[in-house]
């Protein structure tokens, strides 16, 4: 069984907040050439932690090849009370993470930054590899979790970066 995390940039990262952006049509692009190939490889899940953006994203082009591929979802939360407060078109992508084939929530509520780092290493314990939209040179809080996993041996990292995008976007 090949269990990969799906992690990235937040939709407020890349200042994408509408579906209607022509960016997202590129990176939607990309996703699902990229979830092809690692499900033609052998994934047989998908984890992911519930956050907009690339997350989401990758959620709705995996659930399109549900039809063609043999695969689950599932969402492994960092707390109970994730996305509370959110507004009530996020809540209800929220509610997309919660309707997956196994979803968890690690703790209660925040209470300190320790539970952080303890949550991305279960995560990376529990995951073969990753598919990660994340580029050094456009740092945001993702890094420690990129550094958490180029520690890591035999752990895979299947990368979406800017270049890649247009790489792709020169072709589109």
């Amino acid at each position: 069984m090949t269990v990969i995390l799906v992690a990235g940039y937040k939709n407020s990262d890349l200042g994408i907040f509408q579906t209607s952006d022509p960016r997202l049509k590129l990176i939607k692009k990309a996703i699902k050439k990229d979830l092809e190939e690692l499900l033609e490889t052998g994934c047989d899940w998908l984890i992911f932690t519930g956050n907009l953006g690339f997350e989401h994203w990758v959620l709705e082009e995996a659930k399109d090849l549900r039809t063609v591929y043999d695969f689950q979802m599932g969402t492994i939360f960092p707390f109970e009370d994730y996305g509370q407060q959110w507004n009530e078109a996020n809540q209800v992508k929220l509610a997309d993470f919660k309707g997956l084939d196994f979803v968890k929530y690690t703790y209660p509520s925040y209470q300190n930054p320790g539970q952080l780092k303890a949550y991305q290493q279960f995560l990376l314990d529990h995951t073969d590899g990753a598919y990660f939209f994340y580029d050094e040179e456009h740092e945001t809080n993702l890094k420690y979790l990129f550094a958490q996993m180029k520690d890591m041996t035999n752990y895979d990292i299947k990368r979406l970066t800017f270049d890649r995008l247009n790489d792709l976007a020169e072709d589109f």
